[in-house]
């Protein structure tokens, strides 16, 4: 996903979602540098993990545009 919108480097951002939500996701520039402001999520989990990832996320980022 893109997090362009939250003013905050990739890795920023999934340093964060680790320390708030407990989730971990990689920066996109762990795939290069045009990967900055963005997120890549691993679907190796089973369903229901990540459906509690996903509403974690929501409730992340609705944290994130409350805050701006």
């Amino acid at each position: 996903p893109c997090i362009k919108e939250f003013g905050m480097t990739s890795e920023e951002f999934a340093d964060r979602f680790l320390a708030e939500e407990k989730v971990a996701v990689v920066p996109g520039t762990a795939f290069g540098d045009c990967g900055e402001g963005f997120l890549r999520i691993s679907y190796a989990y089973s369903l229901d993990m990540l459906k509690l990832a996903i509403r974690k996320l929501a409730v992340f980022v609705g944290r994130l545009r409350q805050q701006k």
